[in-house]
């Protein structure tokens, strides 16, 4: 089995390809990334001297350079993990993210048509839905709920997800698509709210935190997303789309507080800044479709699993030092350093 692996050197899709070379030794990943600011290549380092894995550097609306690819390696599944992924900067510029998110998607589609694959798997966000209102805690996301976006992020993963269904429609390309709420765990980016915390809190540095901090979060372990991942492309049904939740709603506000806990630092640390424009107040995500038809449970809790992504920052500082230096740095003082 080739699997080709879009976004490979990014948070998600890295350790997506480190579950992938585990579980299954005899197949073949290849990892295409174009290492932009959130692709880190030290990130698969441990494995790129593995016989069975494959790094090329490119950018998924590079055509050319897709269709090579697929003509080498003759890919049986693609999933693509290639995207521009945070809200912040999509308000900055929201046209690098149409490009990425919705022409990149639809090249990686026609090759997969031109040189035929078994199943192309589109990685998507619980946030094409919008938002829940805080005082509804009995709604929920499913995947009959109506697209509803609020950010040119969520705007183009919604367009992607569309071109995606229309694929499968007109030319019969068998696709699946996943919508997951918010991930954390090993090799995070630093600009995330999780690892943001995290390292500024162990520099004795003020915690920005958007608004109230009220606004609500699904949040699920990035090895449990893995999993599911991997059961969708095995198992999933063609055409169909798979909400991934993990049944761990949390506030932003409540999450920096217990990081500070665990590491046992004073909440006068907190800084309250501007509330991000068109801010969406709560996500959450039933997974009763994936669970019934696959059998997939998110298998962490987030006390456990918040507390395994404390660890690994502490224990691999080697990994996210060299990224908050630079331009990460210019990006954190545009963002929030007159707020």
């Amino acid at each position: 089995m080739n699997i080709i692996v879009t976004g490979g050197a990014g948070f998600i899709g890295s350790n997506f390809v480190y579950h992938m070379l585990n579980k299954y030794p005899d197949y073949r990943i290849i990892c295409l990334d174009k290492l932009t600011y959130a692709g880190n290549l030290s990130t698969l380092e441990p494995v790129m001297s593995n016989p069975n894995f494959r790094f090329v550097k490119a950018d998924i609306c590079d055509k050319a350079a897709v269709d090579k690819l697929f003509e080498e390696e003759k890919p049986d599944i693609v999933v693509n993990f290639a995207a521009e992924s945070h809200v912040d900067r999509s308000i900055e510029n929201p046209q690098i993210f149409l490009e990425t998110n919705i022409i990149g998607t639809s090249v990686l589609m026609d090759a997969c048509r031109k040189y035929g694959i078994k199943r192309y798997h589109q990685v998507s966000t619980d946030e094409v839905y919008g938002d829940l209102p805080l005082d509804r805690p009995d709604l929920f996301f499913t995947e009959n709920t109506p697209i509803h976006t609020s950010s040119p992020y969520s705007s183009s993963k919604a367009g992607a997800d569309l071109l995606v269904l229309a694929y499968h429609r007109t030319y019969g390309l068998p696709v699946t698509i996943s919508r997951c709420s918010n991930n954390y765990g090993p090799y995070h980016f630093p600009e995330k709210l999780i690892p943001l915390m995290i390292i500024r809190a162990l520099h004795d540095e003020s915690l920005p935190v958007y608004g109230d901090g009220l606004n609500v979060r699904d949040w699920l372990y990035v090895e449990d997303h893995c999993k599911a991942i991997d059961l969708i492309i095995h198992n999933g049904k063609v055409g169909e789309v798979y909400n991934v939740g993990g049944h761990n709603e949390m506030a932003n506000i409540d999450i920096v507080k217990l990081i500070l806990k665990e590491l046992g630092k004073s909440e006068d640390l907190i800084t309250y800044v501007t509330d991000r424009a068109g801010h969406d107040r709560r996500y959450a995500i039933d997974p009763t479709k994936i669970h019934n038809d696959l059998g997939w449970l998110p298998e962490t809790k987030f006390a456990d699993g918040i507390v395994k992504t404390i660890k690994w920052y502490l224990e691999n500082e080697s990994w996210w030092q060299p990224i908050i230096s630079g331009e990460y740095m210019d990006y954190y003082q545009k963002m929030y350093g007159d707020k």
